[in-house]
C-alpha cells in the first residue's frame, strides 16, 4: 500500500517544519494528488488517522484536492481536462493525447495551534 508509505514521509515533513517554525500541534493538512497518483483519497485519510496517532499531527483534519488530468490532443491541438485516462478529447473525440499533469502530490497548506 503506497499510501502508509507517503504518509510516512508525510509526518516525517509536518515534523521537521513544526520544529523549524515552533509549531505544537498541527490543526489542518490541505494536500494535492493527482488523479494519475495511484493513490486512493480514502486510504490516504484512513493511513493518515493511523500513522499520526501521538504525533503533532493527530488531530489534524486532511483535506485532499484531486485536480483533473490536463491533456493536449495530438490530433486537434485542443487543450483538454479529463476525469480518467480512458477519456477522449473533449473538443474532437481523438484517442492521442499528450498528459500534461495529474500526477502531482504536493502539500499545498499547513495549518498550525
Amino acid at each position: 500500500m503506497h499510501e502508509v508509505s507517503i504518509c510516512e514521509h508525510l509526518l516525517g515533513i509536518l515534523d521537521h517544519e513544526a520544529r523549524q517554525h515552533g509549531v505544537t500541534r498541527i490543526t489542518r493538512l490541505k494536500l494535492e494528488i493527482g488523479r494519475l497518483s495511484c493513490l486512493d483519497p480514502d486510504a490516504l485519510r484512513f493511513a493518515f488517522d493511523a500513522m499520526a496517532l501521538g504525533t503533532i499531527a493527530e488531530a489534524a483534519k486532511l483535506q485532499i484536492d484531486q485536480p483533473p488530468i490536463r491533456a493536449t490532443c495530438k490530433d486537434c491541438g485542443a487543450a483538454t481536462e479529463l476525469d480518467s485516462r480512458l477519456e477522449t478529447c473533449g473538443s474532437c473525440g481523438g484517442t492521442r493525447l499528450d498528459i500534461l499533469g495529474g500526477d502531482e502530490m504536493r502539500l499545498l497548506e499547513m495549518e498550525a495551534a
